[in-house]
Parts: C-alpha cells; sequence; structure tokens
C-alpha cells in the first residue's frame, strides 16, 4: 500500500502560438494551474485543449502527469525553477509511487485514470524550453512523466489526494516502455509485454510494427 498521492496542481490551456507574435504554430503545451475545481472527461481536462491531436490527446492520452520531485531535480539541474505546467502536464502530483507501471489506476475522488504510457519528448518541448537539445536531454533523464486514459469521469482540483491500485498482473513499467522506445529495440520478448499491457494506442501501432506483426 502506497501512501496518498496529492495533486499538487491542476493546469489547462487553451490553443496559443508555440513561439509568441508567430501565429502558423498554435499549441497547449503552454499550461497554466488553475485554482477552481475541474471536470475530467474522457479526452481530458474540461476547458484543456491540444493543438496536435495526430500525435497527442485522444482517449488513451487524455491526462498527462508529472510529478513536483521530477520538477525540483529539473530545477537542480538547470539552475532555475520549473513551475507545474511547464511541461504541458494536466496534473503535477507530489510524487511518484514505486516503479509506476502501465495499468496502475489512480483514484482521485470519483476520478480513475489508468497510466498507459511515458511522454515521449518533441520539438514543441524543446521549443517551450527555449533549448534545442532538450529533446535528447528529456530522453535522458528516464523522467518522462505518464499519460493516463479516464476510466471514470469526475471533477478534480489541487490539494486532493488520490490513492493507487495495482492490477493482479504487474505490467510493465513506465520506465521501461520509455527505454524500449527510445532506443527503438527489436526485442521480441520485451515487446509482446508491451502488447499484453493496456498501453496507449498509438505506442501500440509502432509496438506490433517493430514486433513484425500485422496492424
Amino acid at each position: 500500500m502506497t501512501q496518498p498521492i496529492g495533486i499538487q496542481s491542476v493546469n489547462i490551456s487553451g490553443l496559443a502560438p508555440l513561439v509568441p507574435g508567430v501565429k502558423r504554430t498554435r499549441t497547449g503545451i503552454h499550461k497554466q494551474p488553475v485554482s477552481a475545481p475541474v471536470a475530467v472527461q474522457p479526452l481530458g481536462l474540461e476547458g484543456d485543449r491540444v493543438g496536435n491531436t495526430t500525435y497527442h490527446g485522444g482517449p488513451d492520452q487524455a491526462v498527462y502527469l508529472y510529478s513536483a520531485d521530477d520538477y525540483a531535480w529539473w530545477s537542480a539541474q538547470r539552475g532555475t525553477p520549473c513551475a507545474p505546467g511547464l511541461f504541458g502536464e494536466n496534473l503535477t502530483i507530489d510524487r511518484w509511487w514505486p516503479d509506476p507501471r502501465i495499468g496502475d489506476r489512480l483514484t482521485i475522488g470519483d476520478v480513475i485514470l489508468e497510466l498507459t504510457a511515458p511522454r515521449i519528448p518533441c520539438n514543441t518541448l524543446a521549443t517551450r524550453m527555449e533549448d534545442p537539445g532538450f529533446v535528447k536531454q528529456f530522453g535522458d533523464a528516464g523522467r518522462p512523466g505518464a499519460y493516463a486514459r479516464v476510466v471514470r469521469t469526475g471533477v478534480i482540483a489541487a490539494g486532493m489526494t488520490g490513492t493507487m491500485q495495482r492490477p493482479a498482473h504487474e505490467w510493465p513499467t513506465i520506465a521501461e516502455l520509455n527505454t524500449l522506445w527510445l532506443r527503438k529495440s527489436r526485442d521480441a520478448a520485451a515487446l509482446h509485454a508491451m502488447l499484453a499491457a493496456p498501453v496507449a494506442e498509438r505506442y501500440r501501432e509502432k509496438l506490433r510494427q517493430w514486433a513484425g506483426l500485422p496492424a
């Protein structure tokens, strides 16, 4: 049994230019904390927007979680404070439980979230951080946070606490999928273990391809 997981911050955003004054690319990465309760719906938090729906959002990546512990690490590494919402997460939790796994469920009030995949860094994040090398830094750090699907809807607010439930079958960890994905591993046993878990559909498509399985 883990200790309660605190919800430090709930973060949402509309669509805005990725680079101020440049309207060509609009993104939802600029999350800001909100103090009022927010409805959690099947496709994410009410009032939150996703700019690139080809790679982000959808029912399997409806909510992105990152931890205050990880932000503290980044603040020390970068020598500047990293505030909640900086990496575009919807929920800033106070810490992760040991070895978070695909399929782990976090219950917060009426809301149930199920972890589905790590966050893979992209150029949008690098531009947000004003650092072209941040994609590699983020991948090398091994602190990806996690996407989740909404198993049960409800309302969430900063200051609430959640509890984690792990299914009887222990699926691969978020860290293991993150490493496998970044290395583009073709290890058959590892790929089949990932595909047996409730992994996000976008990831599943690529994993099946790497495993040589039909679409």
